[in-house]
């Protein structure tokens, strides 16, 4: 049983092979980027269309107790991670705080979450790419644009194509790609700023009644649909982290004890005013009986208050921008995969990192293919609560992490204190574990499954080849 439990030194963390060792070129302006362009996405663009049709105008709450377990979270990892500027995210963390079997878990969970994101805003992006062409008079077909379980669907192409452009753009190099990331970014807000100047002062306190037609818990309604406040806020806690992908970037980044707490918290409390703002004027514009069945939401909205100009402009927005999210978890994925793989615990062949670019491409041309399979063929709303189990058991970790570091290494330097720790950290796992049972039934099983099959795994290939066991 101690062998299951085997943990990696917080002395070593950071120490690593020639020709497994990322190459430090970020600062913290790439991180904020690449946080906010993680969480500012498919979630506020597109699920808050489906989070609406779920718990009505209340949907404004599922936002906040979403934000309210995600901020927790948050200093969590920014603690943690100026601890261990290395790769591998909650992963690495629970190796070292909790043990060998549980960081499997964890990082079996994170390959769960990034490839199932990816695979999400790939399909979210295809939606307002086809509904932008159409604004233009293209009119792609339906088998080109949507996935079997569509009437006359047979593959989500603009899905496929977006996550291999993605893919090449982070195999050319992580400056160069985190660069690109960051004027993308600019791109998005700016569009998003003009979607609550135009929908804002449309604002109609009679669209905000009932105003909790479903309640708060979750509660299963008219054809088994589970709904509520709190079946809402798990599924749109999508739209809130994005965040941990900052911290997979710990290794890569050139002053980590800084930068890596100014990229995670920063980028949460910019995002969280950002939602605020566009899910107030979103509910508060039009009934979300309407917009909520659609797949781009907001150009909806603005093209039903009579600015069809300002809705291409948002939906060209979203085409252009979207990938950003993309690139960051995409990014995320393959640093997962690369770091599990230098711990022996994957086959050491996708640890290699390429001498010319500094990334380890073998493992992000793996992930890619992974999620354009998905993306191809997946529904929206099931693919999005199965990639949010993945995460809430990851920020999990990370609170438990926290915690049992503060009690186990007392003396550690810590150049970010997560304040109140003893307090964050727990409600950090307390909200986490409630939004898993808030999930739907079916999602629940299937991450247990998912797990199983992982776990298979780890008794099968890498408990016995972890680099660990041979030192």
């Amino acid at each position: 049983m101690s062998s299951l439990l085997r943990r990696k030194s917080l002395d070593h963390v950071t120490v690593h092979e020639a020709g497994r060792r990322l190459v430090p070129t970020l600062s913290w302006p790439h991180l904020i980027a690449l946080g906010i362009g993680a969480i500012v996405g498919t979630g506020i663009y597109t699920l808050i269309g489906v989070g609406a049709n779920l718990a009505g105008p209340a949907v404004l709450i599922s936002f906040a107790i979403a934000g309210a377990v995600c901020a927790c979270a948050a200093l969590s990892y920014a603690e943690l991670a100026t601890m261990m500027p290395a790769a591998g995210s909650a992963y690495t963390y629970s190796y070292a705080a909790l043990g060998e079997m549980i960081a499997w878990v964890v990082g079996w969970s994170l390959i769960l979450e990034y490839s199932l994101v990816v695979s999400t805003v790939a399909v979210g992006w295809s939606g307002y790419a086809v509904g932008f062409l159409h604004g233009w008079g293209i009119d792609l077909p339906l088998a080109l644009t949507a996935g079997p379980h569509v009437a006359g669907g047979f593959i989500n192409l603009p899905a496929v194509l977006i996550t291999f452009v993605v893919a090449g753009m982070l195999m050319a190099g992580t400056k160069e790609s985190a660069t690109l990331n960051a004027i993308l970014v600019v791109v998005k807000i700016i569009a998003l700023t003009l979607f609550v100047a135009i929908a804002l002062p449309h604002f109609d306190t009679a669209h905000m009644d009932p105003f909790m037609p479903f309640g708060f818990a979750k509660s299963v309604g008219v054809g088994g649909v589970e709904q509520g406040v709190m079946a809402a806020a798990a599924i749109i806690f999508f739209a809130f982290y994005g965040f941990d992908a900052i911290s997979t970037a710990a290794e890569e980044t050139k002053k980590p004890d800084r930068d890596l707490a100014i990229g995670i918290i920063g980028s949460m409390v910019g995002c969280t005013i950002i939602y605020v703002l566009v899910a107030l004027a979103a509910v508060g514009a039009m009934s979300y009986t309407i917009f909520g069945q659609s797949a781009e939401p907001l150009a909806l909205i603005l093209r039903e208050l009579g600015s069809p100009g300002a809705a291409k402009w948002i939906g060209a927005a979203a085409v252009i921008a979207l990938p950003t999210v993309l690139l960051a978890f995409l990014y995320g994925q393959s640093r997962i995969f690369f770091v599990m793989s230098r711990d022996g615990l994957l086959p050491r062949g996708l640890s290699k990192v390429s001498a010319r670019t500094g990334t380890p491409i073998a493992t992000t041309l793996f992930t890619a293919v992974l999620v354009a399979a998905l993306a191809g063929v997946a529904r929206l709303d099931e693919i999005a609560a199965l990639a949010n189990a993945g995460t809430l058991a990851a920020f999990t970790a990370v609170g438990l992490c926290l915690v049992v570091l503060r009690v186990r290494e007392p003396g550690r330097v810590r150049k970010f204190r997560t304040p109140l720790a003893f307090i964050v950290g727990p409600l950090a796992v307390i909200g986490c574990v409630y939004l898993f049972f808030s999930l739907p039934s079916k999602t629940q099983l299937y991450f247990l499954a998912w797990n199983v099959v992982g776990l298979i795994a780890y008794f099968a290939y890498g408990r016995r080849n972890a680099v660990i066991n041979k030192a």
